[in-house]
């Protein structure tokens, strides 16, 4: 096109303008405007088109389409077509949306106060929904920023929104990166929202008129729409099996977790982007159909007995295309085959909570209420003394319920510095105070948003914050520290304490409305030396600390022994020590005398007795007892001895419980050989 053309494109420009903004627009505006048409032309027309499509400017190859493909005149100032069926492409989109909105929300309180709108479209461009900053709203409104307004490509020339539905990328156009002039004082930064099939189904944009460069709200924008297909994911195959992994455990839970949507035969179902990009994967077809013993070195039913065994902690698995490791966590469905009645989610609740307990009455008890209120919006308050797996319990119920797939936060009221507890429950605002960082902070509880917040040691929280965490509680919103757009929330909270908050009450130091709106119900772990199935719980504890290596076996007198210890650590102490054993090992067969030597100080003289192998010297007469007796104990020393000091057999071959045998070992004064000089 000659320079005339473009001289007279500029005339027609002049002639449009109207309204507000055409009043206002001076002379040095209109050769901007010209300026700007000028020199898109002009870098267009040094690219073939052929070429352009190679490129690796976006910005480029959009110019180009814009006038080759769409005929668009970069001096248009139209405003953007609205669509009269706005209601049905919500519609349409709802369960995106729904999602979206969280992380909307999340993403404007980030860059709040920065003039952003936070924009999400559907896969034609047209704007669904929007959370504008005050001082961005009427330069929205003007620029067409609207529900209903259609920012595609096609449509409005390259921007933020239209430019990543095309280029299937997120995608940063900074002012005069615009190919419209109407356009060329907005900075957008957009990225499309993929569904598990690779199709896009939407895409969030952040827009406003800032003068600075967009790499920082790209990278903002990028990670909330990882997070919302992500949601989106866990949501839409909640009755399905889920895998969750990542190189680094940590991470499991994460925007940057893989998850993999599995059937009950271990079939891919679907998979994220990330799960895509960390097995080496370049499109979902790849993956689909799949079993999972093509992708990780563990059968499907191995997977989700290691999952259960490891009270949902992640596992390792290795990948089969280039045996990088992982971890890994199974869920399993929500509701999936349940009937549709009152308490559905019943019977699974307490299939995963059962994986916490292996026969004790009072944690059955405990598990069997839970597994009643876990679908119902009553807050649970765990009471135990430290170690009793408080937060391995809040963690099993989260993942029974409908929130499984949603943030399972916990925070230690009792190891965070007063002074820090407050920005790390509530978050804060960019310079709240000294030393805040400059992108500012979100705080657990919105972290938690969806899922669950664990509160630990909540007897230990500061006595002022009682009453915020209170206010937010009953008013399900949150503002940060520094002011700012309330934010909803929708959590539920668990706590836990060993404190005794009765007593904290009377004290003055916990608020007694705080107490009675955190205890919907209270359920009591027992300590380790109450519990019942301790030693079921040894076995188990061993099987999965030993899980990769040789299996390994427990000598009835360590069971015996470790049965009749304190445990002032619970079961915190019982892993460790259990893991230190398996640790020093010398053989695949543990006995007492695997132990520290600290725990060996309260086995009775008989478990010592019998706890080696070895030959029985001749007993001397134990003159304390009468001749029947020293009778007595010699026919038992022979019998000790016949079967090499395994008091299982003798007992059997006695006809007597082990118990009676170990009681008559101690009145007849009996030790084994080997220890008898000490």
């Amino acid at each position: 096109m000659s320079d005339f053309a473009v001289v007279h494109a500029g005339d027609q420009l002049g002639g449009q303008l109207n309204g507000s903004l055409g009043s206002q627009l001076s002379g040095q505006c209109i050769d901007h405007a010209f300026a700007h048409a000028r020199r898109v032309r002009s870098i267009v027309r040094n690219h073939d088109p052929a070429e352009a499509a190679e490129t690796g400017n976006p910005i480029t190859r959009s110019w180009v389409r814009c006038l080759h493909d769409y005929q668009l005149d970069p001096g248009r100032r139209e405003e953007p077509d609205v669509v009269a069926d706005l209601a049905a492409r919500r519609e349409a989109v709802a369960g995106v949306q729904a999602v979206a909105k969280v992380e909307m929300a999340n993403l404007y309180q980030q860059l709040a106060g920065s003039g952003y709108a936070i924009v999400l479209t559907d896969a034609d461009g047209v704007l669904l929904d929007y959370f504008g900053d005050p001082g961005f709203t009427h330069a929205a409104s003007r620029s067409g920023l609207m529900p209903g307004a259609v920012w595609s490509e096609r449509a409005q020339g390259t921007n933020g929104i239209g430019t990543c539905l095309v280029e299937r990328r997120p995608v940063s156009v900074h002012q005069d990166e615009h190919y419209l002039v109407r356009h060329v004082g907005l900075s957008c930064a957009g990225a499309p929202i993929f569904d598990h099939e690779g199709n896009i189904v939407a895409a969030l944009d952040a827009s406003g008129e800032s003068r600075l460069a967009q790499q920082h709200t790209l990278a903002l924008v990028t990670m909330s729409v990882q997070m919302i297909e992500n949601r989106v994911f866990l949501d839409r195959f909640r009755h399905d099996y889920i895998l969750r992994f990542h190189n680094r455990p940590e991470f499991i839970g994460t925007l940057s977790e893989g998850a993999i949507a599995l059937d009950p035969t271990g079939k891919v179902l679907a998979a994220t982007r990330c799960a895509l990009y960390q097995l080496g994967f370049t499109s979902p077809a790849e993956i689909t159909g799949r079993d999972i013993t093509e992708l990780f070195n563990s059968t499907f039913p191995g997977l989700v007995d290691s999952t259960l065994r490891k009270a949902f902690h992640a596992v390792p698995i290795f990948g089969i295309r280039h045996g990088a490791r992982f971890f890994g966590v199974m869920l399993p469905p929500v509701r999936a085959a349940l009937p549709v009645v009152r308490d559905a989610a019943a019977p699974l609740a307490g299939t995963l909570l059962d994986s916490v307990h292996f026969g004790d009455p009072a944690m059955a008890r405990n598990v069997s209420i839970a597994s009643r209120v876990v679908e119902r919006n009553v807050a649970i308050m765990l009471l135990g003394e430290t170690g009793t797996g408080k937060e391995v319990f809040a963690r099993a119920l989260h993942r029974s319920g409908s929130r499984a797939g949603k943030p399972f936060v916990a925070i230690n009221c009792a190891a965070i510095p007063e002074t820090l507890i407050e920005s790390e429950l509530f978050g804060y605002r960019a310079g709240a105070f000294t030393g805040a960082s400059k992108e500012g902070q979100h705080g657990k509880l919105v972290q938690a948003n969806g899922g669950t917040l664990f509160l630990d040691e909540i007897g230990d929280m500061p006595f002022p914050l009682q009453a915020r965490l209170l206010r937010v509680l009953e008013e399900r919103t949150i503002v940060p520290l520094g002011g700012g757009t309330p934010v909803a929330l929708d959590i539920h909270v668990t706590s836990a304490t060993h404190c005794d908050l009765q007593q904290k009450i009377a004290d003055g130091t916990f608020r007694e409305d705080l107490f009675y709106r955190l205890q919907g119900i209270t359920l009591r772990l027992p300590p380790l030396r109450e519990r019942g199935d301790v030693r079921a719980l040894i076995r188990h504890i061993v099987a999965e600390e030993s899980e990769d290596e040789a299996p390994l076996s427990l000598d009835e007198t360590l069971l015996a022994a470790l049965e009749r210890q304190r445990w002032p650590g619970n079961l915190r102490q019982l892993r460790h020590l259990l893991r230190a054993m398996i640790a020093l090992r010398e053989s695949d067969h543990l006995t007492v005398h695997d132990l520290p030597p600290e725990y060996c100080t309260g086995i009775p003289a008989a478990e010592e007795a019998v706890a080696d192998d070895g030959e029985a010297a001749e007993a001397p007469q134990d003159e304390a007892l009468n001749p029947l007796e020293n009778a007595e104990r010699d026919a038992l020393l022979r019998e000790l001895e016949r079967h090499h000091w395994n008091i299982s057999t003798v007992a059997r071959q006695l006809g007597m419980s082990r118990n009676t045998l170990y009681r008559k070992v101690q009145r007849l004064h009996i030790r084994h050989p080997a220890r008898a000089g000490n």
